[in-house]
């Protein structure tokens, strides 16, 4: 590892403590950790009352953050997904597909959770992507 960088996007919600995500030079490429993203929009309120808007608000995000290293969804290569009700996965899905690389999709896990850091957040979502130079 040669150089660590963190950014945070003015478009996403921040929270003090926390950085929103970090970049490793890797040499060739450029590897991006993402923190859990939550339906939140810049100002922090809550978007949407179901997983389909929510995962949205979430990807919007995503995409926001990934913009800051030149990268979108396309380059994403994990996905860390925890949600409340397993059964809305194909909710999550529909959305997600809109974003990543459906040719090469990206590794993920999908958690079922009894609760997120607030009751009224249905989704939370981490991603790694990897940017070539």
């Amino acid at each position: 590892m040669n150089h660590i960088e963190y950014k945070n996007s003015s478009k996403v919600f921040t929270i003090q403590g926390l950085s929103k995500s970090v970049s490793i030079d890797c040499g060739n490429s450029t590897m991006i950790l993402l923190s859990g993203q939550a339906p939140l929009d810049a100002e922090g309120n809550l978007v949407g009352n179901d997983v389909t808007k929510q995962t949205q608000q979430i990807f919007k995000n995503i995409e926001n953050i990934l913009k800051e290293y030149g990268a979108t969804g396309k380059n994403i290569v994990k996905l860390g997904i925890f949600i409340t009700d397993i059964s809305k996965t194909p909710d999550f899905r529909k959305v997600r597909d809109l974003y990543i690389n459906l040719q090469n999709p990206p590794v993920s896990s999908l958690i079922e959770v009894s609760r997120l850091f607030r009751d009224d957040i249905l989704i939370e979502i981490e991603a790694t992507a990897v940017i070539n130079k």
